[in-house]
C-alpha cells in the first residue's frame, strides 16, 4: 500500500497540490492560515525589543508578589490593573535602559557571580544549603528555565554594579554634613493641646435625609464581604498518614546497616611513660632508651607504675597523675602507641615503643569492651527517622503529582483525589481573612480569591502557605458570593453614630484652628486652652516618641520664633482628635568634635550620601528615558490578548 501511495505521489497531480500549497505559503505566510500576523513586541527601546512574553510574565509575576505581599488583604477590584501594567513596562525599559548603559561602559556578570548569587538565594534553599530541586520548582512556578532565569539574574546583576558605582563616587562636603547634623540634630521646645473629638459629639437627631445621604455616598462602608466556599485537597503528615510509617523489616534493615551509631567501640584506660629524645644522634636514641628500659626495670621489680611515672615521664601533664591518659579508642593515638596499647592484657607494662614524641612504656588499667545497643532500644529513634525520610520523599512525589493532575483536570479535584487517594474536603463561607488551620494562610486566601480561582472556575496552583514547610493545598471555588450592599434599614444605627463623629471630628478641627488664630493674635496658650490640658515636652529632638506623630512633624516645620514669642500651628490626630502646636525654642545640632561624636558624624555621612546618591541614581535613569528612542504597543500593553 505505501509502495502504491509513493507511485502516484510522483504524479503530475501530485506536483500540482505541491505548487497550490506553495504559492500561498510564499506570498502570505504560514500565519495567514491561522489568522493572521501576531504582534509580539510590546516595546523597543533604541531598537532594543521587549517581547510581548516577557511583559506578560513579568506582569504575572508582579500580580503574584502582590498577592503574597498582601495576603488575605489582596482584592484584585482594588488594584487598577491598567496601572500595574504600565508599571510593570517601565520598569523593564527602565531595565533595558540600564543593561545598555552598563555594557557600553564594560560592566559585566562573571558566570561565578552567578552561580554564587543563585546559591546563596533562600528560596533554592533547604535546611540552609542549596537545593536543585527547590531551584528547579521556584524556576517552574515562574514559567523560566534555568538558563532563561540566569540571562535575567545577569542582567539585574551588571544593573547593579552600576548603581553600586554611582553610590560610592558620590561624596558629602563638611559644610553640608555640618548644615545636616544641624537640621537633624535640632531640638526644639514644644507644647500642645489636644481637642478630643470625644467631647464634642451632638447627640442630637439625625434627619433622614442625612441618614440616606451618607448611605449612597459610603457603599463600601457598609457592604457584606465577599464570600467564597471552597474544596480543597492537602498534603500533610494527617493526610499521607500511614504510608509514611515504616515497618519493623525495613527498621532492621536500617539498624543492621548502621550498627555502628549505636554502640561504642572498644576503649582502653591506659597509662603511660614519656621519655623524649634530647637529640636525633645516636647518643640521643641511646640515652633515651637506656632511660626507658631503666623505668620499666623499675615498675617490673615491683615499684609502683605511677611513682616511677611522676618522676620519670616528660610528659608533664599526664606524669602529674601518675602517667594515667584516660580511656583511649581506635584512631586517636599514633599508630604505633596504639597497636601496643591494644595488644595488652590488663595490668601488662609494654616493651618500649617508638613514636615520634619520644620512647614510651605503656601499660593498661582497664579494658571496656565494645558495646551495641540493642535494637528494641534504638526502635523508636530509627523509626522517627525513617518515617520523616519516607514522608518527605512521598510528600514530594505527590505534591508534583497533585499539581500536574489538578493542572490537567481544570475544573475539578476528583481526578487528583481518586489518583491519590485524597479525601476532598469542603468549606464553610469563607472571605478574605480566612478560616481555620491551613485556611487561615494569606498564601491561601489569596489563591482563594484570584481571578483564576473565582471568576474562571479553574483549580488553584500547588500552594505551600509556609515557605520551609511540608505542605501543600490546593484548592477549588464551588460557590462564590459578590461583596453586596447592606439595607439602609440594617445599618441605620452605624451611619448615626458614623455622622456623628464626623460633626464632632469637624468641630474638633475648627476649635483647634480658632484657638490658633487667637494665639496668633497674642492670646496666651492656658488662656485660650481653657478647659483643655496643655501638655509641654521640653525640648526634645526629631526622634521624641512621648509626642504624638503629627504634633512632633508639625513641630518640626513651623518657622522658629522670634525672641520671646512662639510659633503655632494646628493638624488633625490619626483618631479624629486635633492638636494646637506651639513651637517657644530652638536649638539646632552641635557641630561636636567629641570623639564619641566622631563615629556618630560617619554613619551621619554615610546616610546622607547614600541617600544624595539614590537621588542621582533616579535621574540619571529619568534622564536616560528621555533621551532614549522609546515606542510603545497601546494595544498590547493593555492586554488585549487576555
Amino acid at each position: 500500500m505505501l509502495q502504491t501511495i509513493r507511485e502516484r505521489a510522483q504524479g503530475w497531480i501530485a506536483w500540482a497540490i505541491v505548487i497550490l500549497i506553495t504559492i500561498p505559503f510564499a506570498l502570505w505566510g504560514i500565519q495567514s492560515y491561522f489568522g493572521g500576523t501576531v504582534k509580539t513586541v510590546v516595546a523597543s527601546v533604541d531598537g532594543v525589543e521587549i517581547s510581548q512574553r516577557e511583559f506578560e510574565r513579568q506582569y504575572r509575576n508582579a500580580r503574584r508578589m502582590l498577592k503574597d505581599r498582601l495576603g488575605a488583604a489582596y482584592d484584585p477590584e482594588s488594584f487598577a490593573d491598567e496601572e500595574l501594567r504600565q508599571q510593570v513596562l517601565e520598569s523593564l525599559i527602565r531595565e533595558t535602559l540600564l543593561l545598555k548603559k552598563s555594557q557600553a561602559m564594560g560592566l559585566r556578570a562573571s558566570d561565578e557571580e552567578i552561580r554564587l548569587a543563585i546559591m546563596a538565594n533562600p528560596a533554592f534553599q533547604a535546611n540552609g544549603q542549596f537545593d536543585k530541586q527547590a531551584y528547579e520548582r521556584a524556576l517552574a512556578i515562574q514559567g523560566l528555565s534555568p538558563a532563561q532565569f540566569e540571562q535575567q539574574l545577569r542582567r539585574r546583576l551588571v544593573g547593579s554594579q552600576l548603581q553600586r558605582g554611582v553610590g560610592v563616587t558620590e561624596f558629602v562636603t563638611d559644610r553640608e554634613l555640618a548644615m545636616a547634623l544641624r537640621l537633624l540634630h535640632q531640638r526644639r521646645e514644644i507644647s500642645f493641646v489636644r481637642v478630643e473629638s470625644s467631647e464634642l459629639v451632638d447627640d442630637g437627631p439625625v434627619s433622614e435625609e442625612a441618614l440616606q445621604a451618607y448611605y449612597e455616598s459610603h457603599p463600601e462602608a457598609f457592604e457584606s464581604p465577599e464570600r467564597v466556599k471552597l474544596e480543597y485537597l492537602v498534603l500533610n503528615e494527617e493526610t499521607i498518614g500511614e504510608r509514611a510509617v515504616p515497618d519493623d523489616e525495613e527498621l532492621r534493615r536500617r539498624y543492621e546497616a548502621d550498627k555502628g551509631r549505636f554502640g561504642e567501640p572498644e576503649r582502653r584506660q591506659v597509662r603511660h611513660i614519656l621519655v623524649s629524645v634530647a637529640s636525633s644522634t645516636e647518643d640521643g636514641e641511646a640515652q633515651a632508651r637506656d632511660a626507658i628500659a631503666a623505668a620499666r626495670e623499675r615498675i617490673l621489680a615491683g615499684e609502683g607504675f605511677a611513682e616511677v611515672a611522676e618522676e620519670f615521664s616528660e610528659d608533664p601533664e599526664s606524669a602529674e597523675r601518675g602517667g594515667l591518659l584516660g580511656e583511649i579508642e581506635a584512631g586517636m593515638m599514633d599508630q604505633a602507641f596504639e597497636t601496643a596499647a591494644f595488644n595488652l592484657s590488663e595490668g601488662e607494662v609494654s616493651e618500649p615503643i617508638r613514636t615520634p614524641f619520644g620512647y614510651h612504656i605503656i601499660r593498661v588499667d582497664e579494658i571496656l569492651p565494645a558495646s551495641i545497643q540493642p535494637f528494641g532500644e534504638v526502635r523508636e529513634m530509627l523509626a522517627e527517622e525513617a518515617a520523616k525520610e519516607r514522608y518527605e520523599s512521598i510528600y514530594y512525589d505527590w505534591a508534583e503529582r497533585l499539581a500536574t493532575e489538578a493542572y490537567e483536570a481544570v475544573d475539578t479535584l476528583r481526578p487528583a483525589a481518586e489518583a491519590l487517594g485524597l479525601e476532598i474536603r469542603a468549606s464553610d463561607w469563607l472571605t478574605r481573612s480566612g478560616g481555620e488551620g491551613i485556611l487561615a494562610s494569606p498564601r491561601v486566601m489569596s489563591a482563594a480569591f484570584s481571578e483564576e480561582v473565582v471568576r474562571e472556575g479553574l483549580n488553584s496552583e500547588l500552594i505551600e502557605p509556609e515557605r520551609g514547610e511540608l505542605e501543600a493545598i490546593v484548592l477549588r471555588v464551588v460557590d462564590h458570593r459578590e461583596a453586596a450592599l447592606k439595607p439602609l434599614a440594617e445599618v441605620r444605627d452605624e451611619i448615626r453614630v458614623a455622622l456623628r463623629a464626623e460633626q464632632a471630628q469637624r468641630a474638633a478641627w475648627e476649635l483647634a484652628q480658632t484657638f490658633v488664630e487667637r494665639l496668633r493674635e497674642g492670646g496666651d496658650l492656658d488662656e485660650v486652652a481653657g478647659d483643655w490640658s496643655v501638655v509641654r515636652s521640653g525640648m526634645v529632638g526629631r526622634d521624641a516618641t512621648e509626642l504624638p506623630a503629627p504634633v512632633r512633624s508639625l513641630a518640626f516645620r513651623l518657622a522658629h520664633p522670634g525672641p520671646g514669642g512662639a510659633s503655632y500651628g494646628s493638624t488633625p490626630l490619626g483618631n479624629g482628635d486635633a492638636a494646637v502646636v506651639a513651637v517657644t525654642a530652638v536649638q539646632d545640632g552641635s557641630e561636636a568634635t567629641e570623639e564619641d561624636e566622631i563615629a556618630v558624624q560617619g554613619r551621619e555621612r554615610d546616610a546622607l550620601r547614600q541617600s544624595v546618591a539614590a537621588q542621582y541614581y533616579s535621574a540619571m535613569l529619568d534622564d536616560m528615558a528621555k533621551r532614549a528612542k522609546v515606542e510603545r504597543d497601546l494595544e498590547l500593553i493593555a492586554g488585549a490578548d487576555r
